[in-house]
């Protein structure tokens, strides 16, 4: 398999429809309102693309030298990949076989009686566990089941995000200072900083769109941004 490219990957990014802009803002599932989108779905519903995004995700880990034995995907937005990445990546391990590798999914509304390990999981995690996420905001989703993991007494080597939209939570803290005080590396694949210029010079939407952006970031970016 080949290494990992940012550039390949950027690309991919923008040439899938993952980025998308708005004239009337949205409301993101972390409750903010927003004039952007970074959106995996476009991919994620197509089989050939999804292979192909597996195959960025385990090249990164690779170039990260990450040692991994489960990959496991926030609900619901990477259920998928999870199961996809973790399938390809067992595979591909010299000591396939039965027995070796779990098949793990998390519940979207946890069970509220039982052991950890039945009211987060369909099929529990084993070894050392990656989670995976498509877009962190606030991080709020990802935080939540990697509070499940931990209290399940999982051994987590890090969340993985797809996009980091690069805001900070209402505490003031990054999604990356959140996840490092639970004692968990955290790793992004692209950031909306260095994507969204591009996106903006490919699908060229309105200035004031633009506008509206950079003040977003001003507010709640871990740095800001200029569009124009």
């Amino acid at each position: 398999m080949q290494p990992f490219a940012q550039d390949e990957f950027n690309r991919f990014i923008l040439d899938n429809g993952v980025y998308g802009f708005f004239e009337t803002p949205i409301t993101l599932k972390s409750g903010r309102t927003s004039h952007f989108y970074a959106n995996w779905r476009t991919v994620v519903e197509d089989v050939w693309l999804t292979e192909k995004l597996v195959r960025f995700v385990i090249r990164f880990v690779e170039a990260q030298d990450l040692a991994v034995d489960t990959f496991f995907g926030v609900p619901e937005g990477a259920t998928k990949l999870g199961v996809l990445t973790q399938y390809t990546w067992a595979r591909r391990r010299p000591d396939y076989g039965r027995g070796s590798h779990a098949l793990a999914m998390g519940r979207a509304k946890p069970k509220e009686h039982g052991a950890a390990r039945d009211r987060y999981f369909v099929g529990t995690p084993r070894g050392r566990v990656l989670l995976l996420e498509d877009v962190t905001t606030t991080g709020a989703s990802s935080l939540s089941m990697l509070d499940g993991l931990q209290e399940a007494g999982l051994d987590v080597v890090g969340l993985l995000s797809l996009t980091n939209r690069m805001e900070t939570r209402d505490d003031g803290k990054s999604v990356r200072q959140a996840v490092e005080e639970k004692g968990v590396a955290f790793y992004n694949m692209s950031t909306a900083l260095e994507l969204l210029p591009a996106a903006y010079r490919q699908l060229q939407p309105a200035a004031n769109i633009a506008r509206a952006i950079e003040a977003e970031f001003a507010r709640y970016g871990v740095e800001p941004l200029r569009l124009l």
